[in-house]
């Protein structure tokens, strides 16, 4: 590798980001994708699939705390969680942060997404791959969530690449439909949605595709820095309207008896409390 290489993200084809790279630590071809990993100076490790950034060492926290921490707080009493995706492990690790927590299931379609993260990015998933409370499964999470039984879940993290290649199938109607089947009365789907001021169309349409199955439909907002273009939308399916309205205080007292109260770098009660008020040029894109 050259001493002044760079990567360009190739996201957006008018617009874009780069990271210069101290080394390349991994590389290869998937069934599914292609899978780099390298040694950035301003962002640490970053795992890149189809030449679009999925997470960094540097502001992973900030996605995975709000795709994890929003839901299962504002259920209030989730015990079982499903994990779509999400095969560098962080997702997993903050699910089971969650003192409640009793099974965390976690499909990932691609193998060498977990083999790859786990051994060149050790510190995102940290000890959950061995935690007696996580079954993961190698497999498609289409077909997991069709056969899974009713009521199998309490919360489902749905932690997708954008809804093209590989992603694609994880934003249809079936996919949401089988969600609401298999979550409980008072159960939450949440997926990442894109950054709205560029990629408003994805949060559209979703959006009418989720409010076919759930009567409580919205989004709530994290401001990612590597996610370029403002702040990133995270969907919000729920059977219970009345979830993302809590008080600051309950959100902190259910913060405390999760045990994650004061272990966050971005998520708080009241940024929780925030998180779901959103701008004009953000909510007139939803049903």
């Amino acid at each position: 590798m050259a001493l002044d290489a760079w990567v360009n993200e190739s996201l957006y084809p008018a617009w874009g980001q780069r990271f210069r790279i101290k080394r390349e630590l991994a590389r290869a071809k998937s069934a599914y994708q292609d899978i780099v990993i390298f040694e950035s100076e301003s962002h640490g490790r970053v795992l890149m699939l189809d030449g679009v950034v999925q997470i960094t060492e540097a502001d992973e926290f900030v996605y995975q705390e709000m795709l994890v921490h929003v839901p299962l707080i504002a259920h209030g009493a989730a015990e079982r969680v499903l994990i779509i995706g999400a095969g560098d492990g962080g997702v997993l690790r903050r699910v089971l942060e969650h003192g409640g927590v009793r099974r965390a299931v976690m499909v990932e379609i691609d193998a060498e997404v977990i083999r790859l993260a786990r051994e060149f990015l050790p510190g995102i998933g940290g000890a959950a791959w061995q935690d007696p409370r996580a079954e993961v499964i190698v497999g498609d999470g289409i077909a997991y969530v069709a056969e899974a039984v009713n009521a199998a879940f309490d919360v489902v993290i749905v932690d997708s690449t954008d809804p093209i290649g590989v992603g694609e199938v994880l934003f249809t109607e079936t996919f949401y439909a089988h969600a609401a089947r298999i979550l409980s009365p008072r159960g939450v789907v949440v997926n990442q949605c894109g950054v709205p001021f560029l990629q408003g169309e994805e949060l559209i349409e979703t959006s009418r595709r989720r409010s076919k199955s759930f009567p409580h439909v919205s989004a709530y907002l994290v401001a990612v820095p590597t996610y370029v273009g403002g702040f990133m939308a995270l969907g919000w399916a729920a059977k219970d309207g009345s979830l993302t309205g809590l008080p600051v205080a309950e959100i902190e007292r259910r913060a405390a008896a999760a045990g994650i109260l004061g272990r966050t770098r971005y998520w708080t009660p009241e940024i929780h409390a925030g998180a779901f008020c959103l701008p004009p040029y953000i909510a007139e894109l939803l049903p």
